[in-house]
């Protein structure tokens, strides 16, 4: 008898961890085909990186997409000081494409809002990403918030807030949490702006200083206008 209970208990929690990775399963790929509703965009954006061992004055540009994976920062004036293999400034990329494995890792509250989250593994790692896992808005769809291990660029967490384009899944801010070791450090200590402005890099760079946040703004994007792509093949980053 008891062993027949025991049974019955392990089919039955097999039967439920079935039904939870086949729910979990749905709610990705239902997200990302909303996410995939925007072919490209042009974004204005305001960036303010935040890194400990330096002082960088707010940044503004454009930020153009292009589905699958094409993506460009125009900085208005500026030093280069993104990672060396640049980060993917967008959902778009940090989300698996193709054919993945999905399971439920339960659920959580951001926002005020309960989320389920999800881990996707994909079944190959040919856009750089080896595991990422989604806290998903259920109701809207939306990814609230992403933990993405890259190949080449380490742990990327990005949260997300939503406002005017929450129907096209498209953020008004982001924030990026990223290892500072992948940034290229200027030379010298001061680097000069066109606007005036410095930023200036410390001389006592210690090994505490690992992680940077990048903060990112959206003040407008012009949707599905047909982007070309010699757009990124001209003056990439």
């Amino acid at each position: 008898m008891k062993r027949f209970v025991l049974f019955v208990l392990m089919l039955f929690t097999v039967q439920f961890s079935f039904a939870q990775d086949k729910s979990a399963n749905e709610l990705f790929y239902n997200m990302r085909e909303k996410l995939g509703s925007v072919k490209d965009y042009v974004a204005d954006v305001k960036m303010k990186i935040d890194i400990s061992f330096m002082r960088i004055p707010t940044l503004y540009g454009k930020l153009y997409f292009k589905s699958p994976d094409k993506m460009k920062l125009e900085r208005n004036g500026g030093i280069s000081i993104l990672p060396k293999r640049s980060v993917n400034l967008t959902l778009n990329n940090l989300v698996p494409s193709g054919n993945a494995a999905v399971i439920a890792a339960g659920e959580d509250v951001l926002h005020g809002r309960k989320v389920h989250v999800i881990k996707v593994v994909p079944d190959n790692d040919a856009n750089g990403i080896v595991l990422t896992k989604i806290w998903i808005d259920a109701d809207r769809l939306l990814a609230l918030r992403t933990e993405t291990t890259t190949r080449d660029n380490g742990t990327i967490s990005m949260d997300l807030q939503y406002g005017r384009y929450v129907n096209v899944s498209l953020p008004d801010k982001v924030t990026f949490y990223i290892d500072v070791k992948d940034f290229k450090v200027p030379k010298g200590v001061t680097m000069d702006y066109d606007g005036g402005e410095s930023a200036v890099v410390k001389k006592d760079v210690t090994a505490k200083a690992k992680k940077g946040v990048i903060k990112i703004e959206y003040l407008n994007y012009k949707i599905n206008t047909g982007l070309s792509d010699k757009i990124f093949e001209e003056g990439k980053n």
